[in-house]
């Protein structure tokens, strides 16, 4: 039973108001003024605050305030609930961090709407959905009941790739999502000497090109097939409409992003720092995480020297000389060019 602290100065509407909160199921706690409000949710820790604006000792704008210095009821939906309807009061209370604002009189049938869209808002809020298509597509039917991302990409184009065609170039300006719908795509970027450091691999159900997107910039890397593949495209307008219209859904999309950056920092980290063998071996491991998670042992990673060199931060030749080490240590094993995982713990070992 989800419990809502109601904060009314006036006893009359106080009470009705709590009537009708408890029609509907929920678990009521009171208080008369903003100060004894705010001691209740620090004791309490409701899932959800209604709070009138005009009180005694401290009003609701202080409350709000006050909750807003303390992480943990920080982002406890909050409702206010005023006679005064000022355009003002209302941009304030929603710049401070407000959720809704409701103005009396009101309906039984509106609080409840306004309570249940809050509560709603907050679980999908606290959720955790993988960056990915899958987790998006998650996100989606939490928001919407459907699965919109996936039913946003049915029926667009399907370009074909072919194997080193480029999907698009570092520095162009973007107007559109990409998805794989099959095979598997790089992103990379090239130095003035052509050296190029692959930056991440997508196969079938990721999304790319997001990031240029939601920025309104450039492209900062180029995408390129590295076997057959078929990519949907959706175009920019689309996308930025599924965003303008979701918050949450564009909030958690950019949690999701924030995931994916801090994965590429850990992997420049160790680009920059690691032996050769332990960014050989977190090349083949990260492979193997991404792409064969669900897969029994043995596992193999299917993908070319030169990219998988790249992906790893170091020259060919010296990758093909790692390789035959970790095969003579019986690491893995190297079948019609692709590498199978032998020992999948000794291998991250290397990493500590």
């Amino acid at each position: 039973m989800k419990r809502i602290l109601l904060i009314e100065d006036n006893e009359e509407l106080r009470e009705n108001t709590t009537d009708i909160l408890s029609i509907a199921g929920y678990s009521v706690i009171t208080a008369d003024n903003g100060k004894t409000g705010m001691a209740m949710i620090l004791e309490h820790k409701p899932d959800l605050v209604i709070c009138d604006i005009m009180m005694p000792v401290l009003d609701g704008f202080g409350v709000l305030h006050l909750m807003q210095q303390h992480e943990e009821v920080k982002d406890t939906p909050f409702i206010f609930l005023t006679a005064k309807t000022e355009r003002a009061d209302f941009r304030k209370g929603m710049s401070m961090g407000a959720d809704d604002y409701i103005t009396k009189p009101f309906s039984g049938t509106e609080l409840w709407d306004a309570i249940e869209s809050r509560l709603k808002k907050a679980a999908i809020k606290n959720q955790q959905f993988p960056p990915n298509l899958q987790g998006l597509n998650k996100l989606m039917y939490e928001v919407t009941g459907k699965e919109s991302l996936k039913a946003l990409a049915e029926g667009r184009n399907i370009d074909k790739y072919k194997k080193k065609q480029p999907i698009y170039l570092e520095g162009n300006h973007p107007s559109r999502l990409f998805f794989v719908q099959k095979g598997k795509v790089k992103t990379c970027k090239s130095n003035d000497l052509g050296k190029e450091l692959v930056i991440d691999v997508f196969s079938e159900g990721d999304f790319l090109g997001y990031t240029a997107l939601l920025e309104g910039s450039v492209y900062k890397d180029s995408a390129v097939a590295i076997e057959e593949s078929e990519i949907a495209v959706i175009p920019l307008k689309d996308f930025e409409e599924l965003l303008h219209n979701n918050h949450e859904v564009a909030l958690q999309f950019i949690r999701m992003l924030a995931k994916n950056v801090a994965t590429r920092e850990q992997q420049l980290l160790g680009l920059a720092y690691n032996s050769l063998r332990k960014k050989v071996a977190e090349a083949i491991l990260n492979l193997h995480k991404k792409y064969n998670s669900e897969s029994q042992p043995p596992f193999s990673v299917k993908i070319s020297r030169e990219n998988l060199a790249n992906i790893a931060g170091t020259a060919t030749e010296s990758l093909i000389r790692t390789l035959s080490d970790f095969r003579d240590e019986k690491l893995i094993d190297i079948k019609e060019g692709v590498v199978i995982i032998l020992d999948e713990k000794k291998l991250a070992n290397m990493l500590y």
